[in-house]
């Protein structure tokens, strides 16, 4: 039976550039609307209207079951929120997750905002130190595709660096990684072999090597990793109540070096501390 390879060619790789690109514009138009008074649902519109302005389509709406162009977690919610009439409150940490179809190719990112509260300051802390690891251990990852040689290695570099991070305030634990729901290919399809996981594992997986693109999601709570789907089918909740946070780049392997698709600097801020410098793609 044929099995489509998983590495892309040089052309492939640069039709993978303006999909990344359209879905970073949509994330874009959606984070200043991230505050309290606002609906999920409001969200939702403002990334649908920067995805059709590019002449893109919303890759979640072509999810069989799923009619929205974002999703959208608030606090004890880590993945897989429905937009809908919630209020978004003061202090609240939320994650939104977009993606875009473009001439027949996909990008897939995810951003995490805490929105103040001066009338609770450590809270807020809490949930922007939670955003930080999160956010963090995503560019472990990626900087550890630039030199490793199998896929494994990555998610190894994204638990190191959660590790790292000490115990949350929250719990006095280690921060928890969701072991169910992890990163992928990506490509023609949104969702595409091989699975990235953001946690060591036996199996080395697939070889880092030139036309390797994946999306690296970390999924991180404040407190365990327990989880359940609530009754939507869809929302992804901490068992525990205590707050989630997903960060996601779509990122590519290249002759020359990585480059992240869904960045407009192609990841060079969120690299730098790690001492990688991003190569655009030829």
């Amino acid at each position: 039976m044929f099995r489509r390879s998983i590495y892309k060619t040089p052309a492939q790789l640069r039709a993978m550039v303006e999909p990344g690109l359209i879905t970073a514009a949509a994330l874009d138009a959606v984070r200043p609307l991230v505050r309290a008074g606002v609906t999920t649902l409001e969200l939702d519109a403002a990334a649908n209207a920067a995805i059709i302005a590019r002449g893109a389509e919303s890759n979640f709406q072509l999810v069989r079951g799923y009619r929205h162009t974002i999703c959208v977690s608030v606090n004890e919610q880590v993945v897989h929120g429905i937009p809908g009439d919630r209020v978004l409150q003061p202090g609240d940490i939320v994650s939104v997750d977009c993606g875009a179809q473009y001439q027949g190719w996909n990008g897939d990112s995810a951003i995490t905002i805490v929105i103040a509260d001066p009338s609770r300051p450590e809270l807020v802390a809490q949930r922007e130190e939670l955003a930080r690891v999160t956010e963090g251990s995503m560019w472990a990852g990626i900087a550890a595709m630039a030199t490793v040689p199998y896929l494994g290695d990555v998610g190894a570099a994204i638990q190191d660096y959660i590790e790292a991070q000490g115990p949350s305030a929250v719990s006095g634990e280690p921060y928890g990684i969701l072991r169910e729901y992890v990163g992928h290919g990506i490509g023609r399809k949104m969702h595409e072999a091989p699975s990235v996981f953001n946690y060591r594992t036996p199996d080395p997986g697939a070889d880092v090597k030139p036309g390797l693109v994946v999306a690296i999601e970390p999924m991180v709570t404040a407190g365990g990793e327990m989880t359940f789907v609530e009754d939507d089918d869809w929302t992804v909740s901490t068992m525990d109540g205590t707050d989630g946070s997903h960060w996601e780049h779509s990122v590519a392997v290249h002759a020359d070096g990585v480059w992240v698709l869904t960045a407009p600097d192609g990841g060079a801020a969120g690299l730098a501390p790690f001492g990688v410098t991003p190569v655009p793609l030829a």
